[in-house]
C-alpha cells in the first residue's frame, strides 16, 4: 500500500469513527493567499485572527510562508519549535504552538511542508494523527500561505474549502491575482465544487474602489474560469498600518478606532455570519491529508 492510499484509509477510518461516536466539530480552516508579495496578506491573516479571537473563537495561525517569518514578527513572538519539530523531533501539537496577543496561537511552518515528500509511511501516519489533535484545540485555523503560484502555495489553496484572496488596486496585483486563479483552475487536485474564493481588496484609496476592483476580477474569472469567487470586503490604505507594523503590534490592537481596524472587524463579522456551509470538508487533518496526497501522487 502506497502513502496516498494509506492517507485515504486514515480519512475513511476517521469518518467511520464519527458515525459511531458523538460528532465533534473540526476546526474551520481559512487559507489566506495572494498572487504577489507586498499586498498585506500576512497582516490580514494576523488581524483577522485577533478579531476572531476577540469574538470568542480559539484561533491558531499556521505560517506556511516557508523561509520567512512575517507572522511571528507581526505578532512580536519568538516560537521555540516549528512544524519540523512535530514531524522529526518528537514534539506534540501543544509543544509547537506559541501564544501571542489575545491568546492567538501560532505555528511556525519552518521548512516542514517541503520535507513532507520524503516522509516514510510510518511518519506520514504519525504526522496526520498528531495534526488531528489541532482540530480539538482550535475553532479556527488560519493558514497564511506564501505569495505567488508556487507548488506549495497551490497545494494548500487547492486543498482548502475556504480561501481568502488578498489583492490591491495596483495593476500588477490584479494581474497576479488572476494568474493565481487561472493556475489553480488547471490544478488536477482542484475541485471547484468544494472551494470558494473570497476576495479582500486591500489598501484601497477611495470609497467604492474595493467593490470596483472585485468587479474587474470577477467578470474575467466568471467568463473564463471554473472558480467560485465572492467579495468579502475592502480595507482602506491607512498610515496607522505602517506604524503598527513597526511597533510589531497588529493594527486592530494598536489603533482599534482606525478606519482599517473597523474594516477588518467588519470582515471578521462577515466570516462569523457566513461560516462554512454544511457538507464542506473541514479540519486541519483533512487539509494536510489532501496536501500530502497531492505530493505523493505527482
Amino acid at each position: 500500500m502506497d502513502q496516498a492510499e494509506g492517507l485515504r484509509n486514515i480519512i475513511k477510518k476517521k469518518d467511520t469513527q464519527r458515525t459511531r461516536q458523538p460528532v465533534s466539530q473540526d476546526a474551520r480552516v481559512i487559507t489566506v493567499t495572494s498572487g504577489k508579495g507586498g499586498v498585506g496578506k500576512s497582516s490580514i491573516s494576523v488581524n483577522l485572527a485577533i478579531a476572531l479571537s476577540q469574538r470568542g473563537r480559539r484561533v491558531v495561525v499556521l505560517d506556511a510562508d516557508f523561509g520567512l517569518a512575517n507572522v511571528e514578527i507581526m505578532l512580536g513572538i519568538h516560537p521555540s519549535y516549528n512544524l519540523a519539530d512535530l514531524m522529526f523531533h518528537g514534539k506534540s501539537i501543544k509543544d509547537i504552538i506559541t501564544y501571542g496577543p489575545e491568546n492567538v496561537g501560532f505555528i511556525s511552518g519552518g521548512s516542514g511542508i517541503e520535507e513532507m515528500s520524503n516522509l516514510t509511511r510510518e511518519q506520514v501516519f504519525m504526522l496526520v494523527h498528531k495534526l488531528g489533535e489541532l482540530d480539538r484545540l482550535a475553532d479556527v485555523v488560519i493558514v497564511d500561505t506564501g505569495a505567488g503560484i508556487g507548488s506549495s502555495v497551490l497545494e494548500f489553496v487547492a486543498a482548502s474549502s475556504e480561501v481568502l484572496l488578498v489583492t490591491t488596486p495596483e495593476p500588477t496585483s490584479i494581474t497576479d491575482a488572476y494568474a493565481l486563479l487561472k493556475t489553480l483552475n488547471h490544478c488536477s487536485s482542484f475541485d471547484p465544487r468544494r472551494t470558494v474564493v473570497k476576495m479582500i481588496a486591500n489598501q484601497v484609496r477611495e470609497y467604492g474602489d474595493a467593490s470596483e476592483l472585485f468587479k474587474k476580477i470577477g467578470v474575467v474569472v466568471n467568463k473564463f474560469l471554473d472558480v467560485k469567487i465572492q467579495y468579502l470586503g475592502g480595507v482602506p490604505y491607512d498610515s496607522n498600518m505602517s506604524r503598527a507594523v513597526i511597533r510589531q503590534k497588529p493594527i486592530i490592537l494598536a489603533a482599534p478606532r482606525s478606519v482599517t481596524a473597523r474594516s477588518l472587524n467588519q470582515i471578521a463579522d462577515k466570516l462569523e455570519n457566513k461560516g462554512q456551509r454544511p457538507g464542506q470538508k473541514s479540519g486541519i487533518m483533512q487539509l494536510f491529508s489532501s496536501v500530502m496526497q497531492t505530493k505523493f501522487n505527482r
